[in-house]
C-alpha cells in the first residue's frame, strides 16, 4: 500500500471518529434520590431535555417539556401564603424553560377545586400543584381516577401512589420569632391573630411563646381567632382587640398578613410577619421581622423527578436550614443586640442545639404534656389541641 492512501484511508477512519463523538449525547446528571435534601432555591437543575442538539440532526419538538398545573385559594398578590406558593410554583419555569405552567387563583373550595384541576388535565397537565387546605380531598380524589398525573399537595397528609405533599417546617420559624417577641415588648403582652384553632396553628402559637418565654418568662402570648382564612374585617378588628388590651407586638396566622401588620402599624405597635417575606412593605416603621416560604428550589426539584421519570410520593418537610423557609430582614427600631441575639438562636436552631418542643412543657393548667427529655412528632404536633402556659385564650 503506498503512503498517499494509508494517509487517505487513516484520515477517514479519524473524521469519522470525531463526527461520532461529537453527534454523542452528552452524559445526563444522576437526578437526585427521592430521601435527598432538595435543589436549593437558588440551584438551577439540568433539565432532561437541556443537552444542546448538533446542527446535523433533527430539531427538538418545540412543544412544552412538562404541563404543570397549580392552583391557589386566593389572590397570588397576597403578600401572604398565596403569594409565596405562587412565587415557588413560578420558579419551576425560571430554572426549567420548557416547563408550561397553568396557574388558578381564588379557588377556595373544594368543588370549584375539582373542576379547575380537571380543566387543567383536559389541556395536558400531568403536574398539578395544590396549595389551599381545601383543595386536598379533591386532589386526592382526582389522582385515584387519573393515575398518570402527578398530585402534590401543600401542607396536607394524604398520601398515595400518584398523590405526595410538601410543605416547610415552621415551628422553629415560629420559635425564633418568639425571641424576636419577647425581646421587642415592653408590656409583656402579644397578640396572635388566628384563622382557626386547627392542630398546627395551635402548634405554631405554642412555638411563639415558649420562643418568648426562653428570653422574657413574663411574655403572654394572647389569641384571637378569626375563624376565616381571609377576612379583612374580622383581622382588622381582632388586631384592634389586642392592641386594646395591651399588646405590643402583633403576629398572625393567616392567608394574608397584610390588614393585620398594616392596623398594628396605625396603632403604633410592633409586628412580625407570616407566609411571605413581601409582608414587611406593610410596616414601614414597627415592622420587627417575619418568616415566609421559600419553596422555588423544592418545586423545582419534585418538578425534574417528574421530568426525569425518579418521581415517587414522599412525604417532604423542609425548613429554614433547607432553604424551604427564610427571615425576613429586622425593621429600623430593633437594636443591634436583638438582632445579633435572634441571629444567633435561628443558627442554633439550624445546628440542632436548640430543639423547640422538647419536654418538659406543661399547659395552660399546669399539666405536663411533653415529659422531660422527650421531643413531640410531627403526628403529635398536628394533633395539638392545647395550649402551653403563658397563652392566654381558648384552644377550641
Amino acid at each position: 500500500m503506498n503512503k498517499k492512501l494509508f494517509g487517505s484511508l487513516v484520515a477517514i477512519v479519524v473524521t469519522t471518529a470525531m463526527v461520532l463523538t461529537a453527534c454523542a449525547p452528552a452524559a445526563t446528571p444522576t437526578p437526585l434520590p427521592p430521601t435527598a435534601t432538595p435543589v436549593p432555591p437558588t440551584a438551577t437543575p439540568v433539565p432532561p431535555t437541556a443537552t444542546p442538539v448538533p446542527p446535523t440532526e433533527t430539531p427538538a419538538p418545540t412543544g412544552p417539556c412538562l404541563i404543570i398545573g397549580a392552583l391557589h385559594g386566593g389572590p397570588i398578590s397576597d403578600a401572604g401564603y398565596n403569594q409565596a406558593m405562587h412565587e415557588a410554583v413560578m420558579a419551576i419555569k425560571q430554572n426549567i424553560p420548557c416547563v408550561q405552567i397553568i396557574e388558578a387563583e381564588n379557588v377556595p373550595d373544594e368543588a370549584g377545586a375539582k373542576t379547575t384541576m380537571e380543566n387543567m388535565i383536559a389541556q395536558g397537565a400531568k403536574m398539578i400543584i395544590a396549595t389551599a387546605f381545601n383543595h386536598q380531598n379533591p386532589a386526592y380524589e382526582l389522582s385515584q381516577s387519573h393515575p398518570d398525573v402527578i398530585f402534590e399537595h401543600a401542607g396536607g397528609w394524604m398520601m398515595g401512589p400518584n398523590f405526595a405533599n410538601f410543605f416547610g417546617k415552621p415551628p422553629d420559624a415560629w420559635y425564633l420569632m418568639g425571641v424576636a417577641a419577647g425581646k421587642m415588648t415592653q408590656t409583656n403582652k402579644m397578640g396572635f391573630v388566628a384563622a382557626f384553632p386547627l392542630g398546627w396553628t395551635l402548634t405554631f402559637i405554642n412555638a411563639f411563646e415558649l420562643g418568648a418565654q426562653s428570653v422574657n418568662p413574663n411574655a403572654q402570648t394572647i389569641v384571637a381567632f378569626t375563624f376565616a382564612w381571609g377576612d379583612s374585617a374580622k383581622e382588622a378588628d381582632a388586631t384592634n382587640s389586642l392592641v386594646n388590651q395591651g399588646c405590643d407586638v402583633i403576629t398572625m396566622h393567616v392567608d394574608s398578613p397584610a390588614t393585620v401588620i398594616s392596623t398594628a402599624e396605625s396603632r403604633g405597635a410592633y409586628s412580625i410577619g407570616f407566609q411571605s417575606l413581601a409582608a414587611q412593605q406593610f410596616a414601614p416603621e414597627y415592622w420587627i421581622s417575619g418568616t415566609g416560604y421559600t419553596l422555588g428550589g423544592t418545586l423545582t426539584w419534585l418538578a425534574s423527578t417528574v421530568l426525569d421519570g425518579t418521581w415517587k410520593p414522599i412525604f417532604l418537610r423542609c425548613g429554614m436550614a433547607e432553604g424551604c423557609m427564610a427571615m425576613a430582614p429586622f425593621g429600623p427600631k430593633v437594636p443591634k443586640e436583638v438582632q445579633d441575639y435572634v441571629t444567633q438562636v435561628k443558627a442554633d436552631l439550624e445546628a440542632g442545639k436548640i430543639v423547640t418542643f422538647k419536654g418538659p412543657i406543661v399547659d395552660q393548667e399546669g399539666n405536663v404534656r411533653v415529659a422531660e427529655g422527650e421531643v413531640l412528632t410531627d403526628d403529635q404536633m398536628s394533633a395539638v389541641d392545647w395550649f402551653v402556659k403563658g397563652v392566654i385564650g381558648s384552644p377550641k
